[in-house]
């Protein structure tokens, strides 16, 4: 692969996984509500999803998808849906008046690392934005005169490097933040930005032209 071309990509899936989104949004949620290691179990149901769209993309199915604006819009609205139910119940997640410590622990019993993990991988597999990645930006940066299956590797291994990269940096903010928010009511109050963060991603999804 040509090292001009390899730059230009990891430039710009810096910057595009840098931007704050779903993805991002749910590991730092999960970081402040459980605590790092849960929000990386989440962080590894997106990277899944992500690889296995990538996968697919590589695979030719992402033409499929650029020329059928009906099954973008049928997971563009899967999506748009699934976002604003997961926006509801961060919106409506319950605070205990005890300590944070308390509902911490509390919570992590009832959220099991599948669970979260499951969450993230649904969160990525719906985000019309991951769609696109995978079907229209990465396909650019694949020269059709070389080999594309190192080419595919090489760009894969990127941006997986790329991308936990920015999920430890928001789990790590998550986690930093968690400190600060030592009563129920700033705690329901970060719930309830979040929670319509999520709902406001969904709109834009709805949005979205095919």
């Amino acid at each position: 692969m040509n090292l001009h071309t390899w730059w230009l990509f990891v430039t710009a899936t810096f910057f595009i996984s840098a931007a704050p989104g779903p993805n991002m949004l749910l590991i730092m949620s999960q970081s402040v509500r459980f605590n790092f290691r849960s929000a990386m179990c989440g962080a590894m149901g997106c990277l899944t999803a992500l690889f296995l769209m990538m996968s697919a993309s590589a695979a030719g199915l992402g033409v499929l998808l650029r020329n059928a604006p009906a099954l973008f819009d049928a997971l563009r609205w899967a999506g748009a849906l699934y976002l604003a139910y997961l926006g509801y119940k961060v919106w409506t997640a319950p605070v205990s008046e005890a300590t944070v410590d308390e509902s911490a622990n509390s919570a992590i019993v009832k959220a099991s690392g599948w669970e979260l993990y499951r969450v993230g991988f649904v969160t990525a597999a719906s985000n019309p934005k991951a769609l696109l990645f995978a079907a229209a930006f990465l396909p650019q940066f694949i020269q059709p005169g070389l080999p594309q299956l190192p080419q595919f590797g090489i760009l894969l291994g990127s941006f997986t490097v790329i991308e936990m990269s920015w999920y430890l940096i928001y789990a790590l903010g998550g986690f930093k933040l968690s400190m600060y928010l030592k009563k129920a009511s700033v705690l329901k109050t970060f719930n309830r930005v979040t929670g319509g963060a999520f709902i406001g991603f969904a709109a834009l999804m709805a949005g979205m032209k095919s």
